[in-house]
Parts: structure tokens; sequence; C-alpha cells
């Protein structure tokens, strides 16, 4: 076996991809505790309903502004607080996904987020 690795392989390129490969993953990991600890917060409603969630996908609150409680219309209610929750998260998945192409250099690798 030729010195430093597998023969035709040429050992210091095989250590230069497993470096490469140690950098990439410590910097998924930085990202992901990065992304973790942000919170995306969305108004609908003209403010009427908030909600945030946080790097996790959690909703962690939502806020309802007392005057667009009405008993006679729930629906509405039900439909804002649906919206304001969907598009918070929908920001945290577009955070999420923005991260990983700047990562990867735009390539899509399944599964990673």
């Amino acid at each position: 076996m030729a010195k430093g690795g597998f023969p035709g392989m040429g050992g210091g390129n095989m250590n230069n991809l497993l470096k490469q490969a140690q950098k990439f993953q410590k910097q998924m990991e930085d990202m992901q505790k990065e992304l973790e600890n942000k919170s995306y917060e969305v108004s609908v409603g003209g403010g009427t309903v908030k909600a945030t969630v946080n790097g996790k996908k959690q909703l962690v609150d939502i806020t309802i502004d007392p005057e667009v409680v009405d008993p006679d219309d729930v629906e509405m209610l039900q439909d804002l607080i649906m919206s304001a929750c969907n598009e918070a998260l929908k920001k945290a998945e577009e955070d999420s996904s923005e991260g990983m192409k700047k990562m990867t250099g735009g390539m899509n690798i399944p599964g990673m987020f």
C-alpha cells in the first residue's frame, strides 16, 4: 500500500476532503443553532393577530386584539389565527432554506433541513 493512503487515491486529497467535510459539518451545526435561537413574528388583519414562531418552527406566542373577537364571526378569527401562524412558519422556513443555499452554494441536498 502506498504511504499516506490507499493506492491510487492520493492520501493528501482524502485528508483535504475529510477536513472540508468536517468544516462543513461544523458550519451546518453553527447555522442550525443560530436559526433555533431566532424568532419570527408576523402580523395579519391590520395587526389584530400576531403570531411568533422560533427557529425550531414551534409557535411560541400569539396575540389577539380584543376588538377582533366577535362571537358572531368566530370563523374570521380562526382564519386570521391560521393565516398568522402559517405566515410565521413560512418566514422561518424561508430563512432556513436561504441559510442552506448560502452554505451549499445553491446545491439542493435532500434531507438537510
